[in-house]
């Protein structure tokens, strides 16, 4: 089940899981008033996606873009890694649903760790705006980088990769 809110909901929530505790830990780094990671990626220019490694096969992947419509987005899931997503700045939405609700369309596992599904209109949104976190675990379908309303937005986000089972 997905998980979503404030840092320190989430942080409590997940506390006991080691690895996870490096993720937050660097989303909380990047949440903090000129840290390091947080001000390389306010400077980042659209379209700068780049990988952040953290051992132990735990790594973030930093990325700055402009929102879609949400006919644009698409279902996916992972097998391999749980998303820790983090947005430090911008507002968008989030969708999310339970993957055995969804029809596979195209499966790129394991060499991507992402499957992509059939459009379903089904799933429940939600509004992420800055310092708010979503954990979507192997059976969390989820799609985002969704406008708000019609007018694409920039989104500043970190997503925190964390091996299944670390």
């Amino acid at each position: 089940m997905a998980l979503i809110g404030p840092l320190t909901t989430v942080r409590a929530q997940l506390a006991a899981t080691p690895a996870l505790r490096v993720a937050l830990d660097y989303v909380a780094e990047c949440l903090r008033e000129n840290s390091a990671p947080r001000t390389r990626l306010l400077a980042a220019a659209v379209g700068h996606n780049a990988r952040v490694e953290m051992g132990g096969g735990v790594f973030a992947l930093e990325q700055v873009y402009l929102t879609k419509p949400r006919a644009e987005g698409r279902w996916e899931t992972h097998v391999a890694h749980i998303d820790v997503q983090a947005v430090l700045a911008g507002d968008e939405h989030l969708e999310t649903a339970d993957r055995a609700r969804l029809t596979v369309a195209e499966d790129r596992t394991p060499g991507q760790d992402v499957v992509f599904y059939a459009p379903f209109e089904a799933g429940s949104v939600l509004r992420a705006g800055a310092g708010e976190v979503a954990v979507f675990f192997p059976a969390d379908a989820h799609r985002g980088a969704l406008a708000i309303g019609d007018t694409p937005a920039l989104v500043r986000k970190t997503v925190v990769k964390v091996p299944v089972g670390a």
